[in-house]
């Protein structure tokens, strides 16, 4: 009898008590033991997980979004404890890039047939703190949109109320100057958002950095975009969708680079940062790369 621990944050766009109450059914119906923990504040995930470990569970299951699965993925580091996704949010990004049912009773029964799988994680340091991200981190445009776009829009239209507060924001466009430093080359240019980028979707199935980009390659992917005109970011935007290895022009610049250390700044100012659609403070920063670092429950072959 496997002992899991789930967790689920009530707020999140597509986490109900009845959806709740049938994943927790299904998975004592396989025979497990079942500890069910509800998030009241941001944070939770995290300490519940924590308590988990030290409990001896086997299993940590989340029903939410990325920001409370990342929360409960922080504490499984670099243990042999899986983590087991069960879609609750608004882009569930990381269950998308693996592959797993949006459905989260579907999700449900992979986890309890699955089998776990390593995956690379990115670790992202500033001064608001530590925190890890699975599918990407980055400062900018991008990082408004994920910190802008409000809970009722996320619950009302899902993915689309991102596609619709990047609309809003496109007309703002403005690009900064930013120092980046990969592997210790330092490139300095204007940008409009920089991405470091774990994995290839970003706002699945609209927006995909290419399947080259790989959670378990051991590399992060890092996106820079110039761009300070509505045209400008609707060009960048389209390059992006077409997988453009690199974009140059009057007003709009793409770049690339691959590293396994990156450290962000902004010359004379500050951008702010977002780490898997949550808020991670404002630049600068540094990301690592950590190979390896999480086991999560994917489909059997």
């Amino acid at each position: 009898m496997a002992r899991a621990l789930l967790i689920s944050n009530p707020v999140a766009a597509r986490t109900t008590d009845r959806v709740l109450g049938r994943i927790e059914q299904h998975f004592r119906g396989a025979g497990w033991h079942v500890d069910v923990r509800v998030t009241t504040a941001h944070g939770d995930a995290n300490h519940f997980a924590r308590e988990g470990l030290a409990d001896g569970v086997e299993v940590v299951t989340v029903f939410g979004g990325d920001g409370t699965t990342m929360q409960a993925a922080a504490a499984l580091v670099g243990t042999d404890v899986p983590l087991g996704l069960l879609p609750g949010g608004t882009g569930n990004l990381l269950a998308a890039n693996l592959g797993l049912p949006a459905n989260p009773l579907e999700a449900a029964r992979v986890i309890v047939r699955g089998v776990p799988g390593r995956i690379d994680l990115g670790r992202l340091e500033n001064a608001a703190g530590v925190r890890y991200f699975a599918v990407a981190a980055g400062a900018g445009i991008d990082a408004r949109v994920m910190t802008e776009t409000s809970a009722v829009m996320k619950r009302r239209w899902g993915t689309m109320a991102y596609v619709a507060k990047t609309l809003e924001l496109l007309p703002r466009l403005k690009s900064h100057q930013f120092r980046i430093t990969v592997d210790g080359v330092a490139h300095e240019m204007e940008a409009a958002m920089m991405l470091v980028a774990n994995c290839g979707m970003i706002i699945p199935p609209i927006l995909s950095l290419g399947s080259h980009v790989s959670p378990v390659d051991g590399m992060l992917d890092i996106v820079i975009v110039q761009a300070s005109s509505v045209a400008g970011g609707v060009r960048a935007v389209w390059d992006l969708v077409r997988h453009a290895k690199g974009t140059y022009g009057k007003d709009v610049f793409i770049a690339r680079h691959r590293g396994k250390e990156v450290a962000v700044e902004v010359i004379g100012g500050v951008q702010p940062v977002q780490a898997d659609g949550d808020a991670g403070g404002e630049t600068p920063f540094t990301i690592a790369m950590l190979p390896a670092a999480l086991q999560v429950l994917q489909a059997a072959p």
